[in-house]
């Protein structure tokens, strides 16, 4: 016990460097994946068949393969087949690597929810909105809109929680996320070695964020409540 006192200053340090990074990786991905995501679900719908079609294989393959797998290719396709190593070799080379890799997995996701809440309206309700002579732009924001938000906001609050614990795939690349920073202590950091207890640590972060966004995405949800 007198040991892991005397680590725990140094354990905790690192591991709030790892949580900063995953905290990085985590908002940078929520920033590109939330718009993409409306980009490839109006894509998706679009009447254009080529378009849509291939907007829709995009997102079966994203989908449909592990995330882990896309991050592999992501980060060494450049370098072992095309010869041009995009990314270097640092740290910040794999922290935009996992960047991408986790945007364009969850631009996909996030896509196919916009989707279904978008096509959750009522047709009737569009109709009425012609009748009444409101304008397309007009339809979508006072009618649609906050219908679709209500309708989506359950699953993203999902997605948004995995996300959170996806994050610990990008140590695959060896990006020096929380995971990463615990695990380092059982085969050797800044002087201590075999220490195993850091990983229980690592899941405290992890349960706190989630706490966290669990209680704000529910008072989102709650504020939502009048469309019921």
């Amino acid at each position: 016990m007198e040991l892991i006192l005397q680590q725990m200053p140094i354990v905790i340090n690192s591991l709030n460097v790892g949580f900063l990074q995953t905290l990085r990786l985590f908002f940078v991905t929520l920033l590109g994946a939330v718009p993409l995501g409306l980009v490839i679900a109006f894509g998706s719908m679009s009447r254009f068949k080529p378009l849509s079609i291939l907007n829709r294989v995009i997102v079966w393959i994203v989908r449909g393969s592990p995330l882990m797998i896309q991050l592999l290719i992501i980060y060494y396709f450049p370098g072992l087949v095309l010869h041009n190593p995009i990314w270097g070799g640092g740290e910040s080379g794999r922290f935009m690597a996992a960047s991408v890799a986790f945007i364009i997995n969850y631009a996909c996701y996030f896509s196919e929810i916009y989707r279904g809440g978008i096509q959750s309206v009522p047709v009737g309700q569009i109709e009425a909105g012609k009748v009444l002579g409101m304008t397309k732009g007009q339809i979508f924001w006072r009618i649609k809109l906050m219908q679709v938000v209500k309708a989506i906001v359950p699953p993203m609050s999902n997605e948004i929680i995995t996300l959170v614990k996806d994050t610990s795939l990008a140590r695959i690349i060896a990006l020096q996320e929380i995971i990463w920073a615990g695990q380092a202590f059982m085969k050797g950091s800044q002087g201590i070695s075999g220490a195993i207890w850091p990983m229980f640590f690592t899941g405290v972060y992890y349960l706190i964020f989630n706490g966290v966004l669990t209680l704000l995405l529910g008072w989102v949800e709650k504020k939502l409540n009048y469309y019921r």
